[in-house]
């Protein structure tokens, strides 16, 4: 196990391949092995093979290819749906239509879409995490008919690689490990720790494509500005309430 996290790498080109049912049945699941709040395994996972879903997906998802190459796409969904269900049909009242309860249920699918991510690479197969499902995550409830208390929160593709990519640098355990409390941070340290990455020849690469004096310039100029951070937040926050998850519950 310790050798298939330390070897992780995102794919993003995938082989035609389909993933024999057999070997998808043992990774689902593996994600249903994961720690869970309470044991009440508050999360589904939508498996989409279907050719046109997946095109749907596809569009959804920034019409990344790698959703429609890989055999298999996977969302992972914060889902109290089904639990709620259960309390009702069995004399029970469920008090779940809070924020609190989609981000326990979040949760729960980030730790079940690791475990599938773990097995899959174990089987020899290649995945991605899909950022687009929270930026797109009213598109996708359309798309996968998802019902009240339920909000998608990740995706993976999977499938066969078709490359085999370099390993993605890592910042030293210095930038994220604090022994007993959380020690803030000098300026000093912040050079260290970042420095390798700084360093890099892709960085170097990434800064003259770009036209930035910096990498840290490139995360918020270009990829995740400010003013999209704010509108997809406004969207997601609204696709979570549309799902049924309040602030105050006390409105139902």
């Amino acid at each position: 196990m310790l050798e298939t996290i330390f070897r992780h790498r995102s794919i993003r080109a995938y082989k035609p391949d389909d993933i024999p049912g057999d070997i998808l049945e043992e990774i689902l699941r593996a994600g249903t092995r994961a720690s869970t709040t309470g044991n009440m395994q508050v999360y589904s996972i939508v498996v989409t093979k279907d050719a046109e879903l997946k095109k749907r997906l596809w569009e959804a998802h920034f019409k990344q290819d790698m959703v429609l190459q890989a055999p298999v796409v996977l969302t992972f969904c914060a889902d109290f749906n089904r639990f709620t269900k259960w309390c009702e049909w069995r004399k029970a009242r469920p008090g779940y239509r809070n924020f609190l309860s989609f981000f326990t249920a979040a949760i729960d699918a980030l730790l079940a879409a690791q475990n599938v991510a773990l097995a899959a690479e174990a089987h020899g197969l290649g995945i991605c995490y899909l950022g687009t499902t929270t930026y797109m995550a009213g598109r996708i409830v359309e798309i996968l008919n998802l019902p009240e208390l339920v909000v998608p929160v990740t995706t993976l593709v999977a499938g066969y690689p078709a490359e085999n990519p370099p390993l993605t640098d890592r910042l030293p355990l210095e930038g994220v490990v604090h022994p007993e409390r959380y020690h803030d941070y000098s300026r000093e340290e912040i050079d260290r720790i970042y420095a390798e990455k700084e360093a890099l020849e892709e960085t170097k690469r990434l800064l003259e494509i770009n036209g930035k004096e910096t990498l840290a310039q490139i995360f918020t100029d270009n990829r995740y500005t400010k003013k999209d951070n704010v509108f997809f937040s406004r969207e997601y926050l609204r696709v979570i309430e549309q799902q049924g998850f309040r602030k105050d519950e006390s409105e139902e």
